[in-house]
């Protein structure tokens, strides 16, 4: 029973996960269908959470604005993943001139904050999600390649890789099959964090119309606009919100959830 409660997050994820792959077979309206006469129309058995300022109904819209931020945070996450990844462990396998080139160039990257380089790249190459995932992938590069270079300084030096060394293995199938599945647990769990993180960057670009464009459904836009229809429906800014803090507490207990079962001081099985 313990062990049961203990798997929710890992359950709820899974559920936001189809959620978004079923959004559009999902029996619920367009997003994008517009009926001024009903604008700020009270829930009903149509629509069920009712209707924004231009009439469009407000389920809809947030299942859609889920999907929407669960591609842009799942796409950034992988791409950053596979750059900072390989970046890490070449570095930390190569040791000498190429770790120092690529873990300096991590550095400057970090020398900037988050949501300002994001910021500064989305106004000079424009708002939208193809330009979202690819900055959003830049910002977290670091963060993949810093935990890559140092799982990598832990395993190289293990009898598993000077065994496949002496087998006569290169150093790129070293890096990939013997060092990459051994250091896959820590990046696992920075891939979770990253997504978490990913979703709030989404959010407040797309809040300060920096990111995900109208008509589009997403979660920061919703929430900008209920705001400024604060006084004739506040239901406009509250679900929203409800949402984007769900979808921020269930990736941050998964990720949790992956560092405990990766962690090898846990016993798995055990309810602990």
């Amino acid at each position: 029973m313990i062990s049961a409660f203990r798997n929710w997050p890992s359950a709820l994820f899974l559920c936001l996960i189809a959620l978004s792959l079923l959004a559009p077979l999902l029996p619920i309206h367009d997003p994008l269908a517009m009926n001024i006469a009903s604008r700020f129309a009270p829930p009903s058995w149509a629509f069920p959470l009712g209707q924004d300022e231009y009439g469009r109904d407000i389920l809809s819209r947030l299942v859609w604005a889920l999907r929407s931020a669960m591609f842009i945070a799942i796409s950034a996450a992988l791409l950053s993943g596979a750059i900072g990844s390989a970046l890490g462990i070449i570095g930390g396998f190569s040791r000498g001139a190429t770790e120092v080139l690529t873990m300096r160039s991590m550095d400057i990257i970090l020398c900037f904050p988050p949501l300002l380089l994001a910021m500064l790249a989305v106004t000079l190459y424009g708002p939208g999600s193809l330009t979202l995932i690819p900055v959003l992938a830049l910002v977290f590069v670091p963060s993949f390649t810093r935990v890559a270079h140092a799982s990598v300084l832990t395993v190289r030096s293990q009898e598993y890789v000077d065994a496949a060394r002496g087998m006569g293995a290169g150093a790129g199938r070293i890096m990939l099959r013997t060092i990459l599945p051994n250091i896959l647990g820590p990046l696992i769990v920075q891939f979770s964090f990253v997504m978490a993180v990913t979703v709030v960057l989404e959010s407040g670009l797309s809040f300060l119309g920096l990111g995900v464009l109208p008509p589009a459904p997403s979660l920061g836009l919703m929430i900008g606009t209920g705001r400024a229809t604060l006084a004739q429906a506040p239901m406009l800014l509250v679900w929203p919100c409800l949402v984007l803090s769900l979808l921020i507490l269930v990736l941050n207990a998964f990720c949790d959830r992956l560092r405990d079962w990766f962690d090898p001081r846990h016993v798995h099985g055990t309810g602990n």
